[in-house]
């Protein structure tokens, strides 16, 4: 699948896997961001929040989308 057939760009659906992943240790998570897509954690976050708003990522991944809509609200209500 190239990026027209699913919407999303190679680093989109790299983000998304990161996502997928699990990450032991404090730090762990920022050093897979920045060896894994070369991205400083602001910037990934960044990306990140757009994409949860996006209906491609949806789409692609709904089940880690959803997810991280969860966590992202629940984290706005305790605001």
């Amino acid at each position: 699948m190239d990026e027209h057939e699913h919407g999303l760009s190679a680093r989109e659906r790299a983000i998304l896997a990161l996502e997928r992943r699990g990450f032991a240790g404090p730090g762990a998570k920022e050093r897979a961001v920045r060896e894994q897509l070369g991205l400083a954690p602001v910037r990934y976050y960044q990306l990140l929040n757009a994409l949860l708003d996006d209906a491609r990522a949806l789409r692609h991944d709904p089940v880690t989308v959803n997810r991280l809509r969860r966590i992202r609200e629940a984290r706005r209500a305790e605001r």
